[in-house]
């Protein structure tokens, strides 16, 4: 297999003063199944575009295969599916690329319908399958997996098992370690490569980041005896010195031999506490410190806030999904699961009172019920973060607060919300909700494009304060961590 050598890579935006690379050297194989992971603006997808050659870098990077891009726009979304597919594998036969969408049980039917009214997890599987069947091509995959339910996201790990040559973008555990044998990370300090899935990295950095502290510990206490102790040999060898004038002294060569050889001493003391500040410095450079969130859940005062009974939801006359029947009790945290299309949203949209949804059977919500949501799009998100507080009705210095500890750094808090990336959207939209006081907490796909440091923070926040919540979350690994029951549809 080919390589990609990436040497003395340095590159920055025009008009920025930070370089998101800076002399990063590393190698990678094109027949590795390689997982990418980093957190949110620390220039994963900047380093795809890289690879393609859409931006350009001081440093090189030399590679002998092309590599593609996915998702990209499809320029004729009104051919039928199965014509604009096969014009994207170059060559391939129509029962090649039926093979491949078998394989990621992608629905045969809709190859017979316009490309434009795919779904969004049908053109992933579409897009994916008609790329893997080009010759001598790289892929590098930039979150797959953000139109793809539970199911459509274990159908994609099973595909890219039996693939190679790709790179994954990805901040789903489950599926890096379902299909990747690498695993590259943009960290603090430095990118590294290492064999093994997102399992594997995750094990080695929790060692190597344990062995730095432990190791910076033991550095601290070590300097500053080590600093006492140079000081007192200092100061002990020149009184010893300064004794030799007067006329009392008995051998003056002797107890200048004596102060020198302590002076001695003490130097070499302190090239071995230089020493140790110099490695010191170098530690714990990579250490993600992902300070502890806080959330203020309400107490209702009676124990069930939402009741389905026999419910039916429709669009016009359209029916969304019917016969939906389940209790949510006071800190149950609820996963609402099913194929996309279900009615997932719907459910959420019909509990905050849309007008649009129409509903049958039996819907319960008590009154005075106060809800928290956070919704699946972010497109709405404009302006700045202090008229974005003010218009929420939250209090800023808390909103700017939780966005630090979810890695925002304070340059971001200048610029237009609209310019953010899709991940730091959503992180704002997660700022708000653990704002607001609430009994009650509607959460619509909270973790796309979140990275997975940040996915571990909000485990660990809902696994301390246990609100009430009802959510719909496609990551297996966060479902099983935090939900106490299923909603299935």
């Amino acid at each position: 297999m080919a390589t990609i050598q990436v040497t003395n890579l340095t590159f920055a935006y025009e008009g920025s003063y930070d370089n998101i690379f800076e002399n990063a050297t590393f190698t990678l194989d094109t027949g590795w199944r390689l997982g990418f992971t980093g957190r949110n603006g620390r220039g994963k997808t900047t380093f795809l575009r890289l690879l393609t050659g859409e931006l350009d870098s001081h440093g090189s990077i030399a590679k002998n295969v092309e590599c593609d891009y996915f998702p990209f726009p499809v320029p004729e979304e009104g051919g039928m599916a199965l014509d604009v597919l096969q014009a994207l594998c170059s060559g391939a036969q129509e029962w090649e690329l039926i093979r491949e969408l078998n394989l990621l049980e992608f629905s045969l039917e809709a190859l017979y319908r316009p490309y434009g009214t795919l779904s969004g997890g049908e053109r992933v599987k579409g897009l994916l399958a008609a790329l893997f069947l080009r010759e001598n091509r790289f892929l590098l995959i930039d979150e797959p997996t953000n139109h793809l339910d539970a199911h459509g996201r274990r159908a994609l790990g099973a595909y890219l098992r039996q693939k190679r040559g790709f790179l994954l973008v990805s901040h789903d555990r489950a599926l890096l370690d379902a299909c990747t044998d690498h695993t590259l990370s943009i960290n603090k300090a430095n990118i590294e490569v290492i064999a093994g899935n997102f399992s594997t990295w995750w094990e080695q950095k929790q060692r190597q980041d344990a062995w730095e502290q432990d190791r910076n510990e033991i550095l601290h206490k070590d300097i500053k005896r080590l600093t006492q102790t140079a000081r007192e040999k200092a100061d002990w060898s020149d009184k010893v010195e300064a004794s030799k004038i007067g006329t009392h002294v008995a051998d003056r060569g002797h107890v200048g031999h004596m102060a020198a050889k302590m002076m001695k001493k003490s130097k070499t003391i302190e090239k071995r506490y230089e020493r140790q500040i110099d490695e010191k410095s170098q530690l714990l450079k990579n250490i993600e410190f992902a300070d502890d969130l806080k959330i203020h859940p309400l107490q209702f005062h009676t124990d069930k806030l939402l009741e389905f009974d026999h419910v039916s939801l429709f669009y016009g006359d359209t029916r969304v999904c019917e016969d939906v029947s389940f209790t949510l009790r006071q800190g149950e945290r609820l996963a609402v699961t099913g194929k996309n299309g279900s009615g997932k949203s719907t459910i959420f949209k019909a509990i905050l009172g849309d007008a649009g949804v129409g509903v049958t059977g039996n819907l319960r919500i008590p009154g005075q019920l106060k809800i928290s949501y956070v919704p699946q799009d972010t497109s709405f998100l404009r302006g700045n973060l202090t008229d974005y507080a003010s218009s929420c009705g939250i209090d800023e210095s808390l909103f700017k607060a939780i966005l630090r500890k979810l890695d925002f750094s304070r340059v971001q808090f200048e610029k237009d919300m609209a310019d953010f990336s899709s991940g730091q959207k959503k992180k704002a939209l997660l700022a708000r909700s653990l704002c607001e006081q609430a009994h009650l907490y509607v959460w619509d796909e909270p973790l796309n494009f979140i990275d997975v440091f940040s996915r571990m923070q909000v485990e660990r926040l809902l696994r301390a304060y246990q609100p009430t919540m009802l959510f719909v979350e496609h990551d297996a690994a966060f479902c099983g961590n935090i939900a106490t029951g299923e909603v299935r549809l």
